[in-house]
């Protein structure tokens, strides 16, 4: 935990705000790194000599702008940014201040990516459609019937066959876990899940006042033993991920899902699967809801693997279970999906142009983790042919809070086992490591370089990182 303390000299309005505004400046200018705990509440009060509500006040405040998030039973955390920072002095060694942003897990899409040209001959042609002024209606929560019928030939990529029925058409992956958990559950009800997930699983948790258990993991994904202990508690849903798992990249064989399926039908659970990443494997284990059909709902969305402004993601729900529930809850989170971005997506589904993007991602995704194998040796995990997020774990004498810090204080980011772990649970010494975000792989071997440069310099005395 950092022992951070605001400057409030020199600030206006009332004092909530005050540190709120402090809190954003020092995450801006570097002083707090993407991960950092914050102090609680009471100690933050004791620190500045204010209440502890006017602190509730503040973190809130902050967490309303995007810069916080905090966790029941972990703390607050400084969150990252979408958009690339400076640090507020010359990195050492790197003779520039630019920092390399390896914390985003964005898709490779480096210049000159055929997503742009692709993008403006769609455009031209939906000019000379005669039915082009209908994408600007009001259209069904769960998408055009086109569209979805489209959904379900790209669900079909993941080894999924779907009737177009099944499928809402959604605003994106996320948009689609709210759309089925909103569905799914109550507020109280506990949510099973990988024991390290996808952050964004635990932002939308605190949202709908659900309760997440993390479920053990080895390096094949879901421990089935861990995942039948966890049933006991009463839990009647499970998200996962079980393709290049987010944060830890495992791929979870056949054998195993069909371990974890038969505990999935044992206690009547229901799957969310999300699969944002798998069709950057040449080989792909068949879905978990192939072997539950009854209780699976799939996610496929296009953002990870085409371009990530075309905001289009799948829920596919199980035959016989209607998507009205799905559709509403649709409706009532966006009132309907872009029907321009849907339609774009449905004519790169149906053209061949969603292919070949995930050929080129792919392509680009390899040669990324290559770059990232020549520089880091035998550090790099053991990781698939293709992979946009690496899950290093960190030498004996490092915590992943301050080698996130001294990785920054080099010039780099990356995001710490801190904020993708579930409950109260110890976090691992360990970060990830995402290849996407640099634009050229020229500033992508910069910031692995930091990265081995930061390991190989051994973690700093604690008071120069605070």
């Amino acid at each position: 935990m950092t022992s951070w303390t605001p400057q409030l000299r020199g600030r206006d309005g009332p004092l909530y705000r005050v540190i709120a505004e402090a809190l954003a400046a020092d995450i801006d200018e570097g002083r707090l790194a993407p991960g950092t705990r914050l102090p609680t509440h009471r100690e933050l009060a004791e620190k500045v000599g204010v209440t502890v509500g006017t602190v509730t006040r503040a973190y809130a405040e902050a967490e309303r702008r995007g810069l916080i998030g905090g966790e029941v039973g972990r703390g607050t955390f400084v969150r990252h940014r979408d958009t690339p920072r400076h640090l507020p002095a010359p990195a050492p060694d790197t003779g520039d201040d630019t920092l390399v942003e390896l914390g985003l897990n964005w898709p490779a899409t480096p210049p000159g990516d055929p997503a742009g040209t692709a993008l403006r001959k769609t455009l031209e042609a939906l000019q000379r459609s005669p039915r082009l002024s209908e994408l600007l209606d009001y259209q069904p929560h769960a998408g055009l019937l086109a569209h979805r019928e489209a959904g379900a030939a790209w669900l079909s990529r993941f080894g999924l066959e779907v009737e177009p029925r099944q499928v809402v058409v959604c605003s994106g992956g996320q948009h689609a876990m709210e759309v089925a958990l909103t569905a799914l559950t109550r507020p109280g009800d506990t949510v099973l899940c990988e024991a390290l997930t996808y952050p964004g699983l635990k932002v939308l948790a605190n949202r709908l006042h659900l309760s997440l258990h993390g479920v053990a993991m080895d390096e094949q994904g879901l421990k089935p033993d861990a995942l039948e202990a966890a049933c006991r508690g009463g839990a009647k849903v499970l998200f996962c991920l079980p393709n290049l798992q987010n944060p830890t990249g495992a791929v979870m064989p056949e054998e195993r899902r069909r371990r974890i399926a038969a505990v999935v039908r044992k206690h009547g659970l229901t799957v969310v699967e999300d699969d944002a990443y798998g069709l950057l494997l040449d080989k792909r284990p068949p879905p978990l809801c192939t072997l539950v059909p009854e209780s699976g709902w799939f996610i496929g969305g296009v953002s990870k693997l085409l371009a990530p402004g075309l905001r289009i993601g799948y829920l596919a729900a199980p035959l016989g279970m209607g998507t009205e529930r799905l559709a509403e809850e649709a409706g009532l989170a966006v009132r309907m999906t872009p029907p321009l971005l849907a339609e774009v997506a449905a004519r790169w589904v149906h053209d061949g142009t969603a292919d070949e993007l995930v050929v080129r991602r792919r392509r680009e995704a390899q040669e990324r983790l290559e770059l990232a194998r020549e520089v880091l040796g035998d550090v790099l995990p053991k990781a698939p042919r293709a992979t946009y997020h690496l899950w290093l774990k960190l030498p004996a004498g490092w915590r992943a809070e301050s080698f996130t810090a001294q990785a920054r204080r080099r010039g780099v980011s990356v995001t710490p086992a801190e904020l993708f772990t579930v409950g109260p649970a110890t976090a691992p010494a360990a970060v990830r490591v995402c290849l996407g975000a640099p634009r050229t792989r020229a500033s992508l071997e910069k910031g692995l370089r930091r990265l081995r440069e930061t390991l190989e310099g051994g973690p700093e005395p604690l008071a120069s990182i605070v």
